[in-house]
């Protein structure tokens, strides 16, 4: 949800400010309603702060006009509004005790704040914000001030504190110390040469070192520009995994491109093919060895459940279909945040799939624990190594997408949705015959998808030219069947999300039951048609439907598959994509209308790589 970094090293050439706002402006997609950065002043003996409401330019400027001292100590803190809005006030950092030595940043939410703060008002201390993380800076002061040992402080104040937190926190009377704490929130360790880092991602750190500490639940962290040091809630040692980020700052650069979103729709064969890459061995089979999962226990499985939110869902929903027919395993999709809350019927035998792109997602979270509670097991799809959700989870699949920074999701979709087909296709084989048979079957047609979809990508410049004809278009629809379906409800978020005007996704066989009351003179209706050779006569069904809607005035915007001319008679608009057999359509099928999306929107003169709203991550309930 808010983005966070904290520096510990040298105190030469400003290094720390530049470190930290390099990290802001890497996680600023994380948050963007405020920005604000923390300094130890060692020659003043107290903590300086400047802060602003707005986008991190905003504190760019301020710093230019009321500049920090240099320090080898330092936090920064982009938000995302939760408790009170995004205003200078409530911008983080926030300072603790009377004299305001201590600075600290906060994400996530403390569920318990208000009866912490009755506590403190009794105490008669003072508050200048709404947020919930002034309650804990005064706490955290507080014990300071009692222990003098900025990681006691922070032990004594994480088990008072309820809900999904990561704090991070400087004392002036602890220079060259950063402390940070995690509890259902994401936080990760840099470590460098004669100083290290924090970040609620590596993209916060990258640029300076690519060794990195992943950190457990309940865990406090202490870093000083020789070393770190790891603690339990309980106050034992602990130590954090190490590994090695396989990818540069580079990635996380729009590589020229004016957005981020349209460089990360560009990126998307390359995320296919490495989210396939090394999948298999010389004789074509499936090897997976990273699943931690005997392949007894899952060829046990005798039902699979997906969890997932958003875009993930409808991964989700693709891989239901795709799963099914390769396994004949029934599989469910649940919304995550409804899926604890359903009291869902799980068994052993049950397999629940969580889809993250972050890994942190806390809605999926909270699903994958309450799956385990019940004995089921637990697979995360995921492209955040490092991440609560696969280590929470019995094994995870790691899409290999590169770092995705744009708020509305791209890359990260068709890489979730290869790797689940990965994992169906897996399964399959496990049941061997002639399911192991159409496993490498498959897994030989996927292979050639990045390159139809690089392919694809050249021949989109029709779809440009609509998106800007129609920017003041106030709502679209979308339709699909089968696989199309969860494409069609994809294609409408990605409008929602971009251009924030109405749109709908629907399966084309339920039009005719209420949705067609929509239809009138001029309404842009996108099809995602079926290949010919879809089973069940669908192709010749969606072009029934595609005649339905063309009567009653919609202007149709079909994407179909090259060859198809049933649909050229009925259609305002063909968008063409490469011919694939019909489960792996939704890799090509929702490329136009990702395109679509952001050039409407860039033709609004909207911000495309932020929406109003919406943060990356979301990590609160």
């Amino acid at each position: 949800m808010c983005g966070i970094v904290g520096y510990v090293g040298p105190n030469v050439d400003g290094r720390a400010l530049d470190v930290v706002m390099e990290g802001l402006a890497r996680l600023e997609y994380r948050g963007y309603d405020s920005a604000g950065i923390a300094v130890v002043d060692t020659a003043r003996d107290t903590v300086a702060t400047e802060k602003r409401a707005g986008k991190l330019e905003n504190l760019r400027s301020a710093l230019v006009t009321h500049p920090l001292p240099d320090t080898s100590t330092a936090i920064g803190h982009t938000r995302w509004a939760t408790h009170g809005g995004p205003t200078d006030a409530n911008a983080h950092p926030h300072r603790g005790g009377v004299d305001g030595k201590l600075a600290l940043i906060h994400n996530g939410i403390i569920e318990n704040f208000h009866a912490l703060k009755r506590e403190l008002l009794a105490e008669r201390v003072a508050f200048s914000s709404e947020t919930d993380t002034e309650v804990a800076a005064q706490l955290l002061a507080r014990e300071f001030e009692r222990t003098q040992d900025l990681t006691m402080a922070m032990l004594g104040v994480v088990n008072r504190l309820e809900g999904a937190f990561t704090l991070l926190a400087v004392h002036a009377d602890a220079p060259g110390v950063v402390v940070g704490a995690r509890r259902n929130s994401p936080l990760v360790v840099g470590l460098g040469d004669g100083e290290n880092f924090l970040g609620s991602d590596v993209a916060a750190f990258i640029g300076h070192t690519r060794h990195a500490l992943e950190l457990g639940q309940d865990q406090i962290v202490t870093i000083t520009p020789d070393g770190h040091e790891v603690i339990t809630f309980d106050g034992e040692p602990a130590h954090g995994t190490a590994y090695e980020v396989t990818w540069d700052a580079a990635a996380a650069e729009k590589g020229g491109y004016p957005t981020f979103m349209e460089k990360e729709i560009n990126d998307q064969p390359q995320a296919v093919a490495d989210t396939l890459l090394g999948r298999t061995d010389e004789t074509g089979r499936l090897v997976l060895d990273e699943l931690r999962i005997s392949e007894d226990q899952l060829d046990a499985v005798d039902r699979i459940v997906v969890v997932a939110c958003g875009t993930a869902a409808y991964a989700g929903m693709v891989a239901k279909y795709a799963i099914e027919h390769w396994t004949r395993i029934p599989v469910e999709v649940s919304l995550a945040h409804e899926f604890r809350y359903s009291d869902p019927i799980v068994s052993p035998r049950t397999l629940v799939v969580s889809i993250s792109q972050s890994g942190e997602t806390m809605d999926t979270l909270m699903a994958v624990k309450h799956a385990r509670q019940l004995g089921a097991l637990t697979i995360s799809v995921c492209n955040t190594h490092g991440s609560t959700i696969p280590r929470e989870s019995d094994a995870v699949l790691y899409t290999h997408a590169g770092p995705e920074i744009a708020v509305a999701s791209t890359k990260a979709f068709l890489a979730q949705i290869t790797a689940c087909y990965i994992l169906g296709l897996y399964l399959a084989q496990l049941r061997g015959g002639t399911y192991a048979d159409d496993a490498q079957a498959v897994m030989k047609e996927l292979e050639g998808v990045p390159g139809k979809i690089a392919d694809l990508l050249t021949h989109l410049d029709r779809v440009k030219e609509i998106a800007r004809f129609m920017a003041d278009t106030r709502s679209v629809l979308f339709l699909g069947r089968n696989v199309g379906y969860p494409v069609a409800m994809e294609g409408a978020l990605k409008l929602k999300e971009l251009a924030y005007i109405h749109a709908e996704g629907f399966a084309a066989g339920e039009l005719k039951h209420g949705p067609i009351a929509l239809i009138e003179a001029g309404q842009p209706v996108f099809i995602i048609v079926p290949g010919p050779d879809t089973p069940h006569e669908l192709h010749k069904k969606v072009v029934s439907n595609i005649q339905e809607i063309r009567a009653r005035g919609a202007r149709t915007l079909v994407i179909a598959q090259e060859g198809d001319e049933d649909v050229v008679p009925f259609a305002d608009e063909v968008i063409r994509v490469p011919h694939t057999s019909p489960l792996l359509q939704p890799l090509l099928t929702i490329v136009p209308l990702q395109v679509f999306a952001l050039h409407l929107s860039t033709a609004k003169g909207l911000d495309v790589d932020q929406p109003r709203n919406l943060a990356k991550s979301v990590t609160v309930e």
